[in-house]
């Protein structure tokens, strides 16, 4: 059975002896087939889908309490969790059935076995950052329908998620080459909802998204999303407005904080900004870039509402070479770089 009518859960709340619940519960239980990931719930002419594994899990509850007081209490739970939804102002999310969503990461720690190359992912440019980073922003802090910002696009991750979780997006390139890149990989992802995805070549410190929003009958933006250059680790180009071509530090935090000044006026208050950003090594020293860049967002007036720190294997650089660095790591006296920071920030 993938099927199951409202009114044999609400029947059970009527029950006044506790084992018997539990008996018409398991009976409930053992008819419904294993091998579907969902079951549908009838109530009426409505139909609400449920994933199983959350399902089964909340009538594991019910069936391990003592007393058809507390049967009763997880019972009404779970038929709020099918019959009402309730969600925040940012998000879709149904609090009432919050289990559901067990890939959705709350901690501040967060480890990725691998890159998601799956539809139009691809990890042949150097310097993009795994979708799982927007997926996960994107998911918690938009509704569908809503439209989020990418002032460094790359070769596309952020409005790729877009297009696949059902939200608008605008991302800003200013390499010449790699806007060409982005179009290709952007253009082969389906667009299930229809949403609409704006790819602009130009300097984000400088583009008029005002026109950009207003062509796109919108005031605002929900999010934004940004991965800039880790200064010049990676050089994309031979453009002098490139964060990555900065000659110093600090020209490469002005130039950031320029791109923060262009943007985040355009941010709706009461929604969020998230960097990623890593550290850097240089002339025997560790160069807190990561740090650097945060207190050039809290410079602007924004909340800084949590830190994360996700993991890295291997990049492109040091692929193969890994007893190398290990040497070099042992010699020199330093730590060999396996992280890099995720910075939620919040406006007003």
């Amino acid at each position: 059975m993938n099927q199951l009518n409202l009114k044999q859960l609400q029947s059970l709340l009527d029950a006044k002896d506790v084992n018997i619940l539990k008996e018409k519960l398991k009976n409930i239980s053992d008819g419904i087939d294993v091998n579907e990931k969902e079951l549908q719930i009838l109530s009426g002419k409505k139909e609400t889908t449920v994933n199983r594994s959350y399902f089964l899990g909340e009538i594991k509850q019910i069936l391990n309490t003592r007393t058809i007081q507390r049967s009763h209490y997880y019972l009404k739970r779970l038929i709020r969790s099918i019959t009402e939804v309730k969600t925040s102002r940012i998000n879709d999310i149904n609090l009432n059935r919050w289990k559901e969503y067990d890939d959705l990461i709350t901690d501040s720690l967060w480890i990725f076995d691998k890159r998601d190359q799956s539809g139009a992912h691809k990890a042949e440019y150097w310097g993009n950052f795994v979708p799982q980073i927007p997926n996960q922003f994107i998911r918690r802090y938009t509704k569908k329908g809503e439209w989020v910002l990418d002032p460094f696009l790359g070769s596309g991750t952020t409005l790729i998620e877009c297009k696949r979780l059902g939200r608008n997006g605008i991302g800003i390139e200013i390499n010449n080459e790699v806007i060409k890149l982005a179009k290709k990989f952007i253009g082969k992802e389906k667009n299930p909802y229809d949403v609409k995805t704006k790819v602009i070549n130009g300097d984000s410190s400088l583009v008029n998204i005002d026109d950009e929003l207003k062509n796109a009958g919108v005031k605002k933006v929900q999010l934004i999303i940004m991965h800039p250059p880790y200064w010049d680790i990676i050089k994309f180009g031979r453009n002098k407005s490139d964060l990555s071509n900065a000659e110093t530090v600090d020209k490469f935090l002005e130039m950031f904080g320029k791109v923060v000044d262009n943007t985040v006026s355009h941010l709706e208050d009461g929604r969020y900004l998230t960097v990623v950003i890593g550290d850097k090594y240089a002339d025997g020293e560790w160069i807190p870039l990561g740090f650097y860049v945060m207190q050039e967002v809290m410079k602007r007036g924004l909340k800084l509402k949590s830190t994360i720190v996700k993991n890295f294997e291997t990049t492109r650089g040091k692929m193969n070479r890994k007893e190398l660095w290990r040497y070099r790591a042992l010699a020199g006296g330093f730590y060999i770089f396996k992280h890099e920071y995720i910075f939620l920030f919040q406006k007003g």
